[in-house]
């Protein structure tokens, strides 16, 4: 059986039934507050407790996945899984396991802020400043942000479910759903935006506090609409987000973007299983989790010559620091050690929720019904298919994908998701693996 997928109940998120594409109901009028799991306030799950951990950037040292190797062995069931936003999660962690576990965190750096710490849900581009593409490094941006987000008493009032999204330009994690996005321009420039508002232009050095400024931006329209909005997207018209008086009050010189290109073409894809050669003539290594979930020996297996690994928004693993030959031993040894490793696996683009056992709401166990030759198709342009255990599909992915949905009869849904159009499948007994493959682009 493949290892088990990693998200956990949407915990009031708005389910997408109903609402085509990734476009949440509206109005969203919340009378409670967030109760997204993080590292500290753990939820309680069929198959024991769950830990969140928000990594912003998705950036471990060598040390930090060595800790959470021995916190999956000691407090969890012996894996890790990624989210979709390259966070962490544990499963199965004991009733009185959590002040142990906080404490492995505490002395890793993974647990800087324990006020902050579900706040801290930052995506980054993964090959940020490793091959050439986009604008450099993110991680000044990255840590900067962290800190100003753990300095501020006010910034814990953001759910924890409030994303920002740091794109190098090369347009990949613009798409995410970012409540707050930045995309660096080149010449000391970024964009800044909030939800999928018209953007504005500051100084790239300016990026991070130009962030600050919009969540807290979003906390006043919120407060005002009165409606207990966790995101962006939920507030309702006419109390949107003044982002230009924001940075005008936090003394950021801004001025309106008199073209959108990142943010107006499709987002760019996600980096596929492989290797990839940087200007610098390094390579960095790319693999992938079956279903998003790794043991704690496989984790032990990432650790890279460049004392850093990078958790990809889609469930994957970005290790710099190799020359060429090592990189492409260290990708022979993680395809050994049953990661993705070529965009042609079977596995590749396939996803899964936690299903039954381990969550009460499942209609089904979809790790077992995810298995290659149900749902696998090899080929490396295919769309991402995806599936959920019940209607609130947890876990789901951004932008276009395959929505396989179990439903009360013991049967499936399959939906083809673009944009903001749907369009359902029919199909007979027997066939639902031949109608996931034509729906992801293709027949096998």
């Amino acid at each position: 059986m493949p290892p088990p997928s990693t998200t956990p109940p949407n915990q009031g998120e708005p389910p997408i039934g109903g609402t085509p594409g990734n476009v949440a109901p509206s109005p969203v009028v919340r009378d409670r507050g967030d109760a997204c799991p993080g590292a500290l306030r753990l939820h309680t799950a069929d198959d024991g407790r769950l830990a969140r951990l928000r990594l912003p950037g998705g950036i471990l040292t060598n040390r930090q996945v060595e800790a959470l190797a021995v916190a999956a062995e000691r407090y969890g069931d012996g894996h890790l899984g990624i989210t979709s936003r390259g966070n962490a999660e544990l499963r199965g962690i004991g009733d009185h396991c959590g002040n142990g576990l906080a404490e492995l965190l505490r002395h890793t750096a993974l647990l800087p802020s324990e006020r902050h710490e579900r706040i801290r849900n930052i995506v980054a581009s993964p090959l940020a400043g490793l091959d050439g593409q986009g604008h450099g490094s993110l991680h000044p941006w990255l840590r900067e942000l962290d800190a100003l987000l753990c300095a501020q008493d006010w910034t814990t009032a953001l759910s924890g479910r409030f994303l920002f999204a740091l794109d190098d330009g090369r347009g990949d994690v613009t798409g995410l759903g970012g409540d707050v996005t930045l995309v660096a321009q080149g010449d000391g420039v970024a964009l800044v935006r909030t939800g999928a508002a018209a953007p504005l232009r500051v100084a790239a050095a300016d990026a991070p506090r130009a962030a600050l400024a919009a969540a807290r931006a979003f906390l006043a329209a919120a407060g005002a609409a009165g409606t207990g909005a966790w995101r962006v997207r939920e507030l309702p018209p006419g109390h949107e987000v003044d982002l230009a008086a924001a940075l005008a009050h936090a003394g950021i010189p801004a001025e309106p973007a008199p073209v959108r290109p990142v943010l107006r073409t499709p987002p760019a894809p996600a980096p596929r299983p492989g290797i990839a050669a940087g200007p610098d003539g390094t390579y960095a290594v790319l693999a992938a989790p079956v279903l998003g979930r790794v043991t704690s020996t496989q984790l032990r297996a990432l650790a890279g010559p460049g004392g850093e690994i990078r958790i990809t928004p889609w469930r994957g693993f970005v290790v710099p620091g190799f020359d060429e030959r090592g990189a492409r031993r260290r990708l022979g040894e993680l395809g050994d050690a049953g990661f993705i490793t070529e965009p042609g696996s079977p596995w590749s683009g396939v996803g899964a929720c936690t299903g039954r056992p381990g969550c009460a709401k499942a209609l089904a166990d979809v790790r077992r019904d995810a298995l290659p030759g149900t749902g696998g198709l090899p080929a490396a342009d295919a769309l991402p298919v995806y599936w959920s255990g019940c209607e609130r599909r947890c876990g789901h992915p951004h932008g276009d994908w395959v929505d396989v949905t179990a439903t009360a009869g013991g049967r499936y849904t399959v939906t083809a998701r673009s944009g903001t159009e749907e369009r359902q499948l029919p199909y007979r007994e027997g066939d639902l693996a031949d109608t996931i493959a034509r729906a992801r682009g293709g027949r096998r």
